[in-house]
């Protein structure tokens, strides 16, 4: 038996062909209704279709990484927001991080259910909705991150004068959310770009196959908007924070040299200059993931509309998206590790997840009495 088969993709991009039925049901998209064909770029059409035990794995996978992320993150903002302790300027950052983090988690269960039945679930809107969360959580994590960066950098170069005020960091945090608007509503309303299904075709994300200038351009303002200039951004501002810290910390050395002490690190200032520091190694290693997270969805869209399109295959395409679930779920567990009074707080709230960390404010006093202790004459 024949099937008349057509894709109506852009001019021609998929011509009229008479197959059989058999291998119509063995390409991937096949089981995607007629009138929702549009969807499918012919690339994907290229493959067969995706064993249903990859769908499950994937599925099984993103309930693993759903559960994680909303325990994470949830516990972070609970924490963040409930502490007198944590309730600073600095930390509303953390705060809008861990909330950009669970509006990725919202993709999962979609995923979960696409997986299931192996195909986008309400098929364009449905689309449209899981790419949306998707792009808001990515583009706005990006500039938390970059803000993040931004504000790590003032605090520890002028932690007299340079922190911000909770104003500050309110307007900070609504920039973030603009950042994330434009290139999510103008595909999503079809005014500029559009999202399409993509690799298992049971997630989808911005159109990088049309073969047309229009999403050429799209494409590459896309990864400078939500990529490029995040990453200059975080590059610029740690690379001003490493700066400052060196800077501090020969401005130590000289002055232990003149006040014949070997180190001035246990005066109660330098010791929360240390915290400061610990901090700044946990907004270090965030942007680390982000780059982790980001530059494979970078490097399939530029790929995918300038380059070698043969590399990308279904799985290989998937891999990025799983990457990005992988470090939303991470962000919030690197503060567990690292975040001094988060852990202090973790301690006292959940003591079922082994956390132990001494109290930052008591560790300072304590540091700067044996500092005291030790030379009497510093302050003199």
């Amino acid at each position: 038996m024949a099937t008349n088969y057509t894709d109506d993709i852009g001019p021609v991009a998929y011509p009229l062909k008479m197959v059989s039925q058999e291998v119509v049901e063995h390409m991937l998209g096949w089981n995607i209704p007629e009138e929702h064909q549009g969807l499918v770029h012919e690339h994907w059409r290229n493959f067969p279709v995706v064993s249903k035990y990859w769908h499950f794995s994937l599925a099984f996978i993103y309930t693993i990484l759903m559960t994680a992320s909303l325990l994470g993150n949830g516990i972070v903002i609970w924490i963040f927001s409930t502490s007198k302790s944590l309730r600073s300027a600095s930390n509303m950052f953390v705060i809008n991080l861990a909330v950009f983090d669970l509006i990725m988690m919202l993709e999962m269960p979609l995923l979960i259910i696409n997986s299931f039945y192996q195909r986008p679930l309400g098929y364009e809107f449905g689309c449209d909705v899981y790419a949306a969360l998707g792009s808001i959580s990515g583009m706005g994590g990006a500039m938390a991150n970059a803000i993040i960066a931004f504000d790590r950098y003032k605090t520890i170069s002028s932690p007299l004068d340079g922190r911000l005020n909770r104003v500050q960091a309110s307007i900070l945090i609504l920039l973030s959310w603009l950042w994330a608007l434009p290139f999510t509503v103008l595909p999503f309303f079809k005014v500029w770009g559009r999202f399409v299904p993509e690799g298992f075709l049971t997630t989808c994300s911005f159109d990088y196959f049309t073969e047309d200038q229009d999403t050429r351009v799209f494409v590459m303002c896309t990864c400078v908007w939500s990529y490029f200039l995040p990453m200059t951004f975080i590059c610029f501002f740690y690379s001003k924070l490493f700066s400052a810290v060196r800077l501090h910390e020969r401005m130590l050395k000289e002055q232990a040299k003149k006040m014949n002490v070997k180190s001035l690190a246990a005066n109660k200032d330098d010791a929360g200059k240390s915290v400061e520091i610990r901090i700044a190694k946990v907004a270090f290693t965030i942007f680390f993931l982000f780059i982790c997270s980001w530059t494979p969805y970078a490097f399939v869209t530029l790929t995918g509309a300038f380059g070698d399109r043969s590399l990308l295959t279904p799985v290989a395409t998937m891999v990025p998206a799983v990457c990005a679930k992988v470090v939303s779920c991470i962000d919030p567990w690197v503060y567990a590790i690292n975040h001094p009074r988060y852990r202090a707080e973790l301690q006292k709230r959940v003591p079922w997840m082994g956390v132990r960390e001494a109290d930052p404010d008591s560790v300072s006093q304590s540091s700067g009495a044996t500092a005291q202790t030790q030379n009497p004459t510093a302050e003199a």
